[in-house]
């Protein structure tokens, strides 16, 4: 049998698969059925290491359309301060909380581990591929990433604010951040989840929210 599901895809595949066939096997009625489907289907996903979906589309065709999500946030520090803490990007998991860990091997190149539903995780290496100190940081993932994805974070110093911005002699910044990624089992993948809480679009702008809040007190960690 061909085997076109990675072994990363396969942990996720098994660990979703048994916790949605355990829930259809006690849920009752149409609900319960399409639970235990979904579930029976990932599990031999999981232990085939063959998705029949993906060999009949013709492999990655399932997660051909990325997921794209974009906030923005103002934040009272100014520009420099916030893109320097950006910068060390093993702060990245104090901001995004679906990170787990990344580690610089250089200075473009960082290994980045995320959490995946059900207590796993996957991981990949990125690249920085736009840097301009105190304005922008890019980066995109390198050829092989379990999850192929990019993002990029653009600092706008705003004018001198008023004394309801709080403190308003050191000014603030907008920063505006914008993610594209392919869930790492497709569509099928990102449907899971969300079944689990994990809203792209939503989960961005509380990260953001909590980031102010925690970078504005002084309480993030450098």
């Amino acid at each position: 049998m061909e085997t076109n599901v990675g072994q990363q895809g396969r942990i996720i595949s098994g660990a979703a698969g048994g916790l949605l066939a355990l829930l259809g096997a006690r849920q009752r009625g149409p609900i319960g059925l399409l639970l235990a489907a979904v579930g029976g289907y990932l599990v031999y996903r999981a232990a085939t290491g063959n998705d029949p979906v993906m060999q009949v589309t013709g492999g990655g065709a399932v997660a051909s359309k990325p997921i794209f999500v974009e906030h923005s946030v103002v934040i009272d520090r100014p520009a420099s301060q916030v893109y320097e803490y950006w910068r060390k990007l093993e702060n990245l998991p104090n901001v995004m909380s679906h990170l787990e860990s990344v580690t610089v091997l250089d200075n473009r190149r960082s290994r980045w581990v995320a959490k995946a539903p059900l207590g796993s995780h996957v991981e990949w290496e990125a690249e920085i591929v736009n840097d301009k100190p105190g304005e922008r940081i890019g980066w995109h993932s390198l050829p092989g990433a379990t999850v192929d994805n990019a993002g990029g974070v653009q600092f706008e110093a705003l004018a001198s604010g008023s004394p309801a911005m709080g403190n308003p002699e050191h000014g603030s910044t907008r920063i505006h951040v914008a993610l594209s990624y392919r869930p790492p089992v497709g569509p099928l993948g990102a449907a899971v989840a969300k079944m689990f809480g994990e809203e792209p679009s939503q989960q961005i702008a509380e990260d953001l929210q909590k980031f102010k809040q925690s970078f504005e007190s002084g309480s993030s960690k450098n």
